[in-house]
């Protein structure tokens, strides 16, 4: 806030005059206490959005990336024992670093979330994401 003359203070606030009020900081849009976080999925020609806070764990969010991206499927690759699957989550933190959802503690990562991704299996394998895939290659060798 800003004081201007009188002891008026003065705040700058995004929206409409008499609409909710949004604010903004390094990790999305706040708007009473929703977290939102723009979400992608490879092969699909748009951005969604979605708030964290509307979810308790992994599983729920999911299937939220399911329902809004009309596909099934997304939460296999979460599972240990699953080796059937096409699409692995993903997620950057706030240092900048890409990775598997559901390799921290929910709260860490609803914290630590700035953008959620998608993407195709194959594309992960190469980028070395999935640790789980990593482990398997290496037990083959041996």
């Amino acid at each position: 806030m800003e004081k201007s003359g009188g002891g008026l203070e003065t705040e700058l606030r995004l929206g409409l005059p008499g609409g909710e009020v949004e604010m903004k900081n390094e990790k999305g849009v706040f708007n009473e206490g929703k977290m939102y976080v723009k979400v992608s999925m490879d092969g699909a020609p748009f951005l969604r959005k979605v708030d964290l806070t509307m979810h308790k764990g992994y599983s729920e969010l999911v299937r939220a990336l399911e329902d809004l991206f009309g596909c099934f499927g997304i939460g296999e690759a979460l599972k240990e024992d699953e080796e059937n699957y096409e699409f692995v989550p993903i997620y950057e933190d706030k240092d900048g670093d890409w990775m598997l959802l559901g390799d921290v503690p929910w709260e860490v990562f609803a914290e630590s979330c700035k953008r959620l991704r998608v993407m195709k299996k194959v594309e992960a394998n190469g980028v070395g994401l999935h640790a789980k895939d990593l482990l398997k290659g290496l037990s083959k060798v041996d």
